[in-house]
């Protein structure tokens, strides 16, 4: 008498499902996240308040293709940072 097998598609439904799960709760959220750092940074503008990942907040006075030049402080002191450094934009 033949033993019975059981469906090996059946035996990765658990991996499959943890799959799934890990993409929407985890990749999906990052992904978008990332884009929508992308676009507030190709958006940014001279003027804009913005927060550095370094803690650094500063108006921005010049835009540069991968930097930006932003003005700190009350005695027009200016700091070069990388464009992927701005990590907010703050209310003015």
């Amino acid at each position: 008498m033949p033993s019975a097998q059981a469906n090996p598609i059946l035996s990765f439904l658990p991996l499959i499902l943890m799959f799934v799960v890990f993409y929407f709760l985890l990749i999906r959220p990052q992904q978008k996240r990332q884009k929508e750092h992308a676009n507030m940074v190709k958006n940014l503008k001279k003027g804009d308040r913005i927060a550095t990942s370094g803690g650094i907040i500063g108006t921005i006075h010049t835009l540069q293709d991968d930097y930006v030049v932003l003005k700190v402080g009350d005695q027009d002191t200016k700091i070069e940072v990388l464009r992927s450094a701005v990590q907010e934009l703050r209310k003015s």
